[in-house]
């Protein structure tokens, strides 16, 4: 029987089951995020577009052979990141449909924002220069859901199931999973990265611990996470494993008195410390002291990047 790890970590589509596919994009680090499809009776459902115009044509062109007798009808925003939603634009005459916090956060995380970072001096500039240059963002029109719903939403997709569920918040405000039940397939957006390092732009922590318990609980046998190969269960648990990792450390350093600067300078991240972008870990950080103090002030996103920069040697 075929299973996660006989899907190739290649670029371009790949069949997961009758009605399922995923669109991977190698090698999974900032910006270059997966996309899933869902097809039924003379329509489809995309899961997510991309970081660019340029990509997601690429991908649309590469799906045409089965969106030619399967038209995409509706797209699923699995969250307000960029890369998962600014190729809207060309499938805007499907619905498409987000979670309220996500629609809500979209207004703020467009192109003008990467722009913004990449402009900026110092370790900020060079970082966010680095990791977003090879993606074009100028003659991006923002394109944002059509229809919203909160917790839960049942699509029917030519005759196939679709379960939208908002898991969030934890890694953005809304993070929505696509769970197609008669095929055993779930859709992770960025609830997973699959040998990346999460980053807990919202939080809490604790939630996305949660919501990973929650994924397991759906027992799919395929999973497509937002970034990263093709995975099962195990990659939810090493997720998982990663958070309540930061968490301990965290809350630890926090209880003595050390500074979110200061902890994320000092934690040993073990294992994890082999898994792409370990410079998150500051941001994750950061989840972790706002959830213990409320009050703390939030750290803008300019400083979030700069701090992350300084992790990833950008100095």
């Amino acid at each position: 029987m075929t299973g996660p790890a006989d899907i190739p970590y290649t670029r371009g589509l790949h069949q997961l089951t009758e009605h399922c596919y995923a669109w991977l994009v190698p090698d999974g680090t900032w910006g270059w995020s997966n996309a899933g499809l869902v097809t039924g009776d003379g329509q489809s459902l995309l899961v997510d577009t991309l970081f660019d115009l340029a990509m997601t044509r690429e991908m649309l062109t590469g799906l045409a052979p089965v969106t030619g007798a399967h038209p995409i009808r509706t797209v699923v925003n699995t969250h307000a990141n960029g890369d998962h939603w600014f190729g809207n634009e060309l499938v805007a005459g499907a619905e498409i449909i987000a979670s309220a916090p996500t629609a809500a956060e979209m207004g703020d995380n467009g192109p003008d924002l990467i722009l913004g970072l990449m402009k900026q001096d110092g370790p900020t500039g060079r970082f966010a220069s680095h990791i977003f240059a090879p993606f074009e963002f100028n003659g991006i029109t923002p394109t944002p859901a059509t229809r919203t719903f909160e917790d839960e939403l049942t699509v029917d997709v030519g005759g196939t199931e679709v379960r939208v569920l908002n898991l969030g918040p934890a890694h953005t405000a809304g993070d929505s999973v696509v769970f197609v039940p008669s095929e055993g397939v779930l859709y992770a957006g960025d609830l997973l990265f699959i040998g990346g390092t999460p980053i807990s732009w919202a939080g809490p922590i604790s939630n996305w611990i949660r919501a990973c318990d929650r994924m397991l609980a759906l027992d799919a046998s395929f999973i497509v996470p937002g970034h990263g190969p093709v995975t099962g269960s195990d990659g939810v648990r090493a997720v998982r494993d990663y958070l309540e990792h930061v968490q301990h450390e965290a809350a630890e350093r926090h209880a003595r008195g050390m500074t979110a600067e200061e902890a994320m300078l000092d934690i040993n991240l073990g294992r994890f410390a082999e898994l792409d972008e370990r410079g998150r870990l500051a941001q994750n950080v950061l989840a972790v002291y706002y959830e213990l103090d409320p009050e703390l002030k939030q750290v803008d996103r300019t400083e979030v990047f700069r701090r992350i920069g300084v992790l990833e040697g950008y100095v």
